[in-house]
């Protein structure tokens, strides 16, 4: 066990190089999950299998909703297991073996079973998918409240974590749809990208489940009855998390409306390419435009959080991610290439947009363990990750409701067809003004957010 961890609470030294590596690799899981289905899961559906485009939406909707539902009782159930075990590896390996299997079986629905089967069968895949990755996702987000007690210890371990989840999101955001049409047949090209990126987002998992054994904070076992066993009562749990902590409620309203904001250009950046680029490949161009910048931005973030605060650093991000995308809105009169320079400086916003947030949780969360019983991260992580599922699925839900409401035409695979202005426009806005506005709207939570430096390292 890395020497990061002490018996009862989590040390304040330098986190060891390996263990910053090991939890980074991490994101190579969560940005190929976060990325992939959002980025071309919709359009899937709509242009491959004949489904509309407001059925679409309910798909990726009622996963998401499923999420919602189980990520509080996983979030809870990690708790019990970090009480009993002094590790909460145990759910993240079971998510890490089982996701490759389930998110293959999403993309290998066939046309040929026509739109209503092809729909009901992606819903159910998606859904076993979305389990296995929450079986990891809510203990993995867990850690850093345990890895360290360091304000800017944890601002460093989840600033490599974002390198490490941009490289993903490039991997799979830019590689995903060249291997899709790397074979020739859209068909089989969705099944080869669809169990290629299932093993790698998996093989990550893995690899960062190791870090929980260094995380541990060896909670006595009698300490397990402390934790709810109920489903009713793990429920509750959540909500008095979010009752007592304020900090945590701020904090949760601004991410959920940024993941909104981030999730509604994602859904839409593949209808961008194929209709306002005028070229399906183009997404690949557009997620270079994104990730590249946001790689190399992080460090400066992280920078900027040391100096000025994570709380001000995030501000400054935010804006900046709202000015880039209310610039592409001139899209709608004048399509070109100039968008990249757009996307791009939301790219650099993007990295802190990432990195600040998930170093501002393990504060929130030791902020309140001070007043409160310890070895409960994973009950606040649970309503973390259900809230940021909440705005990544209304992000492709508002995408789906703009095409159908400005008469988007959906097709299966191989047959053409032309869109009207309205479902080009409706494109254009659902990727510039309606992300500028939400993103402008989480500056007013963010507001509300009063933790400082001072608060955490007293």
């Amino acid at each position: 066990m890395s020497t990061d961890a002490r018996p009862g609470r989590a040390s304040a030294a330098r986190l060891r190089p390996r263990t910053i590596a090991l939890y980074a690799i991490g994101s190579l899981g969560t940005g190929g999950y976060a990325t992939l289905p959002g980025l071309v899961l919709t359009y899937f559906l709509t242009d491959n299998l004949g489904v509309s485009a407001l059925a679409a939406g309910l798909i990726v909707t009622a996963a998401k909703i499923w999420d919602v539902v189980i990520d509080p009782l996983i979030g809870a159930a990690s708790d019990r297991q970090l009480a009993r075990t002094g590790s909460r590896r145990g759910f993240m390996i079971a998510g890490a073996a089982t996701l490759p299997l389930f998110f293959a079986l999403t993309f290998a629905v066939p046309p040929t079973w026509g739109p209503a089967a092809g729909a009901l069968c992606v819903l159910l895949a998606f859904l076993a998918t979305a389990t296995a990755f929450s079986l990891f996702q809510v203990p993995y987000v867990a850690l850093p409240a345990e890895l360290t007690d360091s304000y800017d210890e944890r601002t460093r371990l989840l600033g490599w974590r974002v390198v490490v989840l941009t490289a993903a999101i490039l991997l799979f955001g830019a590689g995903g749809p060249e291997l899709r049409g790397a074979g020739g047949d859209q068909v089989i090209g969705y099944l080869v990208m669809g169990v290629a990126a299932g093993l790698a987002i998996g093989l990550g998992m893995y690899v960062a489940s190791k870090t929980a054994d260094a995380a541990a904070t060896r909670i006595a076992p009698a300490a397990a009855a402390e934790h709810p066993a109920g489903i009713r009562e793990q429920y509750a749990s959540g909500f008095r998390a979010l009752r007592r902590s304020q900090p945590f409620r701020a904090l949760l309203a601004t991410f959920l409306l940024q993941a909104l904001a981030t999730g509604t250009m994602l859904a839409g950046a593949q209808y961008v390419a194929t209709w306002v680029l005028r070229s399906e490949d183009a997404v690949t161009l557009v997620f270079l435009a994104l990730v590249g910048p946001a790689l190399l931005a992080t460090p400066g973030w992280t920078a900027i959080a040391r100096r000025s605060g994570k709380e001000r650093a995030f501000r400054v991000a935010s804006v900046v991610f709202a000015i880039a995308a209310a610039s592409i809105t001139a899209a709608v009169w004048m399509p070109g290439a100039w968008i990249y320079a757009s996307v791009a400086v939301a790219g650099i916003a993007y990295a802190g947009l990432q990195s600040l947030p998930m170093a501002m949780l393990p504060d929130v969360i030791a902020h309140d363990e001070r007043a409160h019983t310890p070895g409960q991260a994973g009950t606040f992580t649970g309503v973390w990750t259900a809230g940021e599922t909440v705005g990544f699925a209304l992000g492709a839900t508002f995408v789906s409701l703009t095409l159908a409401a400005t008469g988007y035409v959906s097709t299966v695979a191989g047959a053409a067809t032309q869109q009207p202005d309205a479902a080009i426009t409706g494109i254009v806005l659902s990727f510039s003004i309606l992300p500028a506005l939400l993103m402008m709207a989480s500056l007013a939570t963010l507001a509300r957010y009063r933790l400082r430096r001072s608060d955490i390292d007293a």
